[in-house]
This record gives C-alpha cells, sequence and structure tokens, in this order.
C-alpha cells in the first residue's frame, strides 16, 4: 500500500511540474500532428493517386472523406469510454502505432478497394487519438489555462500539414517519384513517436474526487443524456463541424484545383508554398484564437463563440474571391487569409467541449464532439465535394466543375458563422452551469 502511495505521489509532483506538463502537452502535440500528416497526405498525393490508378472525382472523394470518417467516428466512442477508466497513455500509444502502420500499408496499395481498407485502418487508429489526449490536457491545466493548451495542441493540425506538405514535396521530386514512397515514409516515424510517448510520460491523476470507482465514469448513454442538457456544447460542436466541413474539403481538394486551373504549375514549388502557409498563417490563427479567447473570455464568456464567428465573415469572402482570380500566387494569397481566420475556432471550440461538460466524462465528450464534427466536416466535406465535382464533369469540363463543387462551400461557412452567434447567446448560462457542479 505504502508502495502504491509513494507511486501516486511520484505522478503528482511530475504533472504538477510546470515542464513537465508543458512537455507532454508537447508530446501530445506532436502526436496530433502524426495525426494530420497521416489525414493529409492523400490529399496533397491526390493528382497521382487518381493518375496511377484510373480514379474519378467521385472515387476519391470516397477515399478523403467517408472512407476515413465512418469508423474514425464511431470507434472513438467505445476508446473514449475506455479512456475515462483505463491508461490514456497506453490508448494513444497503441492509436499511433496503428495509424501509422496503416498510412505505411496506404502505399503498398495496387488497387482502389486495397488503398480503401488502408485508409479505414488509418481512421481506426486516430479514434484513440484526441480523446484521451484532450482529457490528459485538461487535467494538466485549469479551466483559465485550457483554451490556450488546447489550442497548442491544435497547431498539430497546421504544423502536421505543413509536414505532410513538405515531404510530399522532398520526395515526389516535382512528382517523378511514386506516390508511394511517400506514404511509407511518413507512416513509419509514427511507430517510434509512440514509443517515445509511452516511455516518456505517465498517466496523470484525473481531477475529479471520486467517492467510488462505480461513479467515476457514467455509461455512454449517461454520458450523452448530460451532454443534451448543455445548449453551447452542441452550438461549438456544429459551429466548427460547419466550418471544418469547408477547411476539409479545401484541404484534400486545393492540390487537385490549382493543378487543373494553373496547368504546368511547378507542383514542388506550390507543395512548399502550402507547407508554408499551414505552418505560419494556419498555425497562427490557431494559437491566436486560443489566446484571444481566453483573455477577451476572462470578461465576457461570450467570446468563445463571437471570435470564430468575427473571424470566418472576414476570411469567407477571400475564400470565394480566391476561386475567382486568374492569378496562382494571389489565389494562394487569399485562401491563406482564410486558413488565419478559420484556424480561430479550434482552440475556443476544443476548451468548451471540456469545460462545459462534467469532468468525469471529458474524453467522451471530445469523442461525442468529433463524432459530430467528423461526420458532418470529415465524411461530408471532401466526399460531397468529389461528388458533386464528378457530377458536373460532363457539362462544365473538369476545371470548372471543382471550382463550383468548391464555391458551394460558402452554404457551410455561412451556417457555421450562424451557429457561433446563437451560441454566442447562451454561453454564459452554460458556463454558470458548469462551475455550479465544479469546472
Amino acid at each position: 500500500m505504502s508502495e502504491l502511495k509513494a507511486q501516486a505521489l511520484d505522478v503528482n509532483e511530475r504533472t504538477s511540474s510546470r515542464s513537465y506538463r508543458n512537455y507532454v502537452l508537447f508530446i501530445l502535440t506532436l502526436v496530433y500532428a502524426f495525426n494530420f500528416i497521416d489525414r493529409q497526405i492523400i490529399g496533397i498525393l491526390s493528382p497521382f493517386i487518381k493518375a496511377d490508378l484510373g480514379l474519378d472525382d467521385a472515387q476519391l472523394g470516397w477515399l478523403k472523406g467517408i472512407y476515413f470518417a465512418l469508423l474514425y467516428t464511431i470507434v472513438g466512442i467505445p476508446i473514449a469510454w475506455l479512456a475515462d477508466r483505463y491508461s490514456r497513455v497506453n490508448i494513444i500509444a497503441i492509436s499511433l502505432t496503428l495509424w501509422s502502420g496503416f498510412t505505411a500499408v496506404s502505399g503498398l496499395a495496387s488497387n482502389y478497394v486495397q488503398l480503401a481498407l488502408a485508409r479505414i485502418g488509418v481512421g481506426i487508429g486516430e479514434a484513440g487519438g484526441s480523446p484521451p489526449s484532450h482529457s490528459i490536457i485538461s487535467d494538466l491545466f485549469p479551466k483559465e489555462k485550457r483554451a490556450g493548451a488546447l489550442a497548442i495542441y491544435s497547431l498539430g493540425i497546421p504544423f502536421g500539414i505543413m509536414l505532410a506538405f513538405f515531404a510530399s514535396a522532398f520526395f515526389l521530386q516535382g512528382g517523378s517519384a511514386d506516390w508511394r514512397i511517400v506514404m511509407i515514409s511518413v507512416g513509419l516515424p509514427g511507430i517510434l513517436l509512440a514509443l517515445l510517448l509511452k516511455f516518456t510520460v505517465r498517466e496523470p491523476e484525473r481531477t475529479q474526487v471520486v467517492k467510488d470507482e462505480t461513479s467515476n465514469a457514467p455509461s455512454v448513454k449517461a454520458s450523452l443524456k448530460q451532454l443534451l442538457k448543455v445548449p453551447t456544447w452542441w452550438g461549438m460542436a456544429l459551429g466548427i463541424s460547419f466550418g471544418s466541413f469547408g477547411n476539409y474539403a479545401i484541404s484534400t481538394w486545393v492540390i487537385d484545383y490549382y493543378v487543373r486551373a494553373f496547368a504546368g504549375l511547378d507542383i514542388t514549388q506550390l507543395l512548399v508554398a502550402f507547407g508554408i502557409v499551414n505552418g505560419t498563417a494556419y498555425a497562427l490563427g490557431v494559437w491566436l484564437g486560443g489566446v484571444i479567447a481566453d483573455k477577451w473570455g476572462k470578461h465576457n464568456k461570450k467570446a468563445y463563440a463571437l471570435l470564430p464567428a468575427i473571424a470566418l465573415i472576414i476570411g469567407v469572402p477571400a475564400f470565394y474571391a480566391s476561386l475567382q482570380v486568374n492569378d496562382l500566387w494571389l489565389s494562394v494569397g487569399l485562401m491563406t487569409f482564410l486558413l488565419f481566420t478559420s484556424g480561430s475556432y479550434l482552440g475556443p471550440s476544443f476548451a468548451m467541449a471540456q469545460t462545459l461538460a462534467p469532468v468525469n466524462v471529458r474524453a467522451m465528450s471530445t469523442a461525442l464532439f468529433f463524432f459530430v464534427l467528423n461526420i458532418i466536416a470529415l465524411g461530408g466535406g471532401p466526399t460531397l465535394t468529389g461528388i458533386i465535382s464528378e457530377a458536373l464533369v460532363p457539362s462544365l469540363g473538369p476545371v470548372e466543375a471543382l471550382r463550383t463543387a468548391l464555391c458551394y462551400l460558402l452554404i457551410p461557412y455561412t451556417l457555421s458563422i450562424a451557429v457561433f452567434l446563437w451560441t454566442s447567446t447562451r454561453i454564459e448560462n452554460d458556463w454558470a452551469m458548469a462551475e455550479a457542479r465544479g469546472l
């Protein structure tokens, strides 16, 4: 018994250390970056995969969207149930190994069915990444710093996308190399990171004082009932979902669009440019979104929903303009402006998913949050854009068909703005209720 107490004290001392806490956040952010390297890579390699396997836009849309998202979202719920009860560090390490391995296996695919199965495998693995990571971060950081911490964690998205672009530019050698080499090269390093996580990060103590083991983590049904009572939780989930519907569609189709619309462009130069854009403008938007929301939120809780709405009101017109101009780099610049502004909703949305949820369902809260987010955004955005584009090809041709499909993204972006504005009217009441039961 004394040995167990000593181990518990050791864990508490380490997790209370600021440097250790920041180290854990860094490792989890790096894991999240690998999540998006493996998720984004198929969109970057899309033109090469299409040419090699003879696919159409609809088939590519299914590969980029629903094949990955369906099991990713479904499996995420039982994994989150486990994360509210068992070691979150072990769950993340196993999941990282799985999704990295399946990404490497994708490079061995010789036909559409094999590639689809590999993408499903990647989705199953990635389901165990964010819910336990969000839960760990929320145990390590107090409520007034969660949006900032989760915004830093969310930097894994732009940095992961950046690394995916850079890796593609390096290994493709201007389009002369095989896309399979890129898949294998970005997949295998994730297995090494899983080992680093496992042997250097300790499972933190959960912040809730538990009366008994059975009261600690309610069932999936009970968790859902608790979250259904929080309007702001659903508002933030739908707001980020509609916004990400557009962002996922853009991130997975933008290279296809530019390759078609600007024939003869230097593909390596374009990949490097988008790598830089994601690693700077998008990353800055993500980081500032969390920082501004935390500072503004100290005086006005509505900030967590108002900030994303205002940012999208500014950024969405720039996106539409980027599809209308005939200059490649002007178009890329306008697209960059959207990435900068849209990154602002990640930190505030994820923070609300944690702060407004009861402490003992935090991992489940994130899993359900991601279920809504990814069924709508990841499952819908890339898939529907591909289906619409393919349906319009006979009448408009491949360039105008894809451009028109991307223009339709103005609809979900507008819905996102409307939902965030509505949520800002409910957030103060829900925050007060969360404080009453203990954040």
